[in-house]
């Protein structure tokens, strides 16, 4: 069984970067595509971020491109976001998903595993 677990959130101030981690437990992430989604209050979980497992395709939202990058670590077991510029918009629970293919998908109803979620706070 896969578990996704999150970490690096916090409270910050507009304009400053944060990196967000998700690792996996029990299995790799060999294979998967993998993802970031938010949600804030009063609303719907909404796309991030996206890698395909062979790097061949990289989405991001409207929203987040230019300030937003998605990796993966060389051991293939950690997934990052990294997010620069960061504005009061930004204020969610981050979480990442896997996906048991190795084409990325920007709907969540096509990933498999999630994890906790982390928080991420920006003051203006």
């Amino acid at each position: 069984q896969v578990q996704l677990v999150e970490s690096g959130g916090g409270s910050v101030q507009a304009g400053d970067s944060l990196t967000l981690s998700c690792a996996a437990s029990g299995r790799t992430l060999s294979n998967y595509a993998m993802a970031w989604f938010r949600q804030a209050p009063g609303k719907e979980r909404e796309f991030v971020a996206a890698k395909s497992w062979t790097n061949t395709k990289i989405y991001y939202a409207l929203s987040v491109k230019g300030r937003a990058t998605i990796s993966r670590d060389s051991a293939k077991t950690t997934v990052y976001l990294r997010m620069n510029s960061l504005k009061p918009e930004d204020t969610a629970v981050y979480y990442c998903a896997a996906r048991r293919r190795e084409i990325a998908r920007m709907s969540s109803e096509d990933y498999d595993y999630w994890g906790q979620g982390t928080q991420v706070t920006v003051s203006s």
